[in-house]
């Protein structure tokens, strides 16, 4: 097909445009729950149960990634992307209609593995059809959608909570899934080189049983049991040995589901670190920042929700403007930029955390969100440059699932740090003072993980050719070998 131009009117625009929307669908879910949660409590019950249906969601996602990816580059991101689109349409109509906690749990995770094959195979399709020149370019129209998802689902979550129906929250779901799908089955069409593929189905289950009792190990400790009890070495113990096991599996596989060079390069190691820190840093602010200005300085849910969202559009405008910058001065330097201004931007929330204030902490928010565009989207398009069609998937699989871990470990660690300060300041977790001093300690938290991000850039290697983005040629967006994108 003849490549003119990377706009919706483009020749790839219906593919662009299938994309955004299938972004938006995930992006909104992502902001949209939060506000409703006191709503659904009221309708359904099970208050002490609520937590679950963020963290099944996180589980399912995550666990399915790295599948997702091997299998979008055997048998081609369509098949993958429409699947995952017609899980998550499903269990986003069951979740409407859930008749209490429990049933809900049960189909967020659905939904989480619905979702698990959406954003990394958007991620892959952008790769696969756009140039790096053309991929700084492309930045900007997929960055609007997380910038819109961030303003839009918390209002939409609030004015469905407040007219008291929460159900469409999940039926929202159901006409961008339909739109999404329409989109990529007119326009959207691969030509696969014929070829026979050994699935890995024992690497695969191994996988997604090892990652299940680790991540749960990781979700539950010091909520579900004590870190340090029969319950919590039984599940990491299995867990470790299972992933044990499924290393051994991938050494012998004809085509493994995670290849274990995505953990021996070089470039990958470090951006996938990178990813691993991201995840980390963003789940300790949006945990706790909310609650550190509700609490500890009285304002609104919504309030404290607007301030938060200013990280949120930081991020996709830093996003936008990172595809200019490191193609002037390469992926590597981009990110040490990025990560240079997490770390200020998370140094300078720990020293103001004593002295809340919305403004500071919308400014400072902002701010990191922008350390975040700069340092997640290099290293994800330096990673995704570095390999061909047929390895693609897999690259951007392994990226989104370690930030994914990096969030669930992000969680565990930085929840102890201020399960801890709450303690030492007599557990009252109502007591403005008590939760201040607790976010203060996670802000300190998260600018040493902010630290930690800085030094994984390092271990970029350098580009060939100085002051350009050159880990592979930026003629090609995707090799003879794999699909051809076309337009009927």
């Amino acid at each position: 097909m003849t490549n003119n131009g990377v706009g919706l009117r483009s020749e790839r625009g219906p593919i662009l445009l299938a994309v955004m929307v299938a972004t938006g669908v995930v992006a909104i879910d992502a902001t949209i729950l939060s506000t409703a949660v006191p709503a659904i409590v009221a309708d359904v019950g099970g208050f002490s149960q609520f937590p679950w249906l963020f963290s099944v969601y996180v589980l399912t996602q995550s666990v399915t990634v790295p599948v997702y990816s091997k299998l979008a580059d055997q048998i081609g991101r369509k098949r993958v992307i429409l699947f995952g689109l017609g899980v998550f349409l499903l269990a986003s109509i069951l979740c409407g209609l859930a008749w209490d906690m429990p049933s809900l749990i049960a189909f967020r995770a659905l939904q989480g593995i619905g979702a698990g094959a959406v954003l990394p195979i958007t991620i892959t399709i952008v790769g696969d059809i756009y140039t790096v020149e053309e991929r700084a370019k492309v930045q900007g129209y997929v960055a609007s959608v997380w910038a819109i998802a961030a303003v839009a689902g918390p209002a939409l979550g609030g004015l469905f909570a407040m007219w008291d129906v929460w159900r469409g929250i999940f039926f929202i779901n159901v006409p961008l899934c339909a739109v999404a799908m329409w989109l990529l089955a007119r326009g959207y069409h691969e030509k696969l080189t014929p070829r026979r593929h050994r699935i890995d189905y024992a690497g695969a289950v191994l996988l997604t049983a090892s990652l299940t009792l680790l991540l749960v190990g990781v979700l539950e400790g010091g909520n579900g049991w004590a870190w340090f009890s029969v319950t919590s070495f039984a599940v990491f113990g299995a867990g470790i040995v299972l992933l044990a096991a499924f290393v051994l599996v991938e050494r012998r596989a004809a085509e493994p589901v995670l290849p274990l060079w995505v953990a021996t390069r070089p470039l990958l190691r470090a951006t996938n670190l990178v990813g691993f820190t991201v995840g980390a840093a963003l789940i300790g602010l949006t945990a706790f920042v909310p609650t550190y200005l509700v609490v500890g300085l009285g304002v609104s849910e919504l309030v404290g929700g607007l301030a938060l969202a200013t990280l949120t559009i930081g991020w996709p405008i830093a996003a936008s403007l990172s595809g200019r910058l490191y193609l002037r001065i390469g992926f590597r330097s981009t990110a040490l930029l990025g990560g240079a201004i997490v770390v200020v931007g998370t140094a300078a929330l720990a020293l103001l955390g004593p002295y809340p204030s919305v403004w500071s902490v919308a400014t400072v928010a902002f701010v990191i969100g922008l350390g975040f565009g700069f340092a997640a989207v290099p290293t994800l398009v330096a990673a995704q440059s570095s390999v061909g069609w047929e390895e693609r998937g897999v690259v951007t699989g392994a990226s989104m699932f370690t930030r994914s871990v990096g969030q669930a470990i992000g969680a565990a660690v930085l929840g102890a740090v201020a399960n801890a300060v709450i303690a030492s300041h007599g557990g009252d977790e109502t007591d403005p003072a008590t939760i201040v001093a607790a976010s203060t300690a996670v802000f300190v938290g998260a600018a040493i993980v902010g630290v930690l991000m800085l030094l994984f850039a390092l271990l970029m290697p350098r580009e060939r050719r100085e002051g350009a983005a050159s880990a592979a040629p930026a003629s090609e967006p995707a090799p003879v070998t794999g699909p051809v994108p076309e337009v009927s």
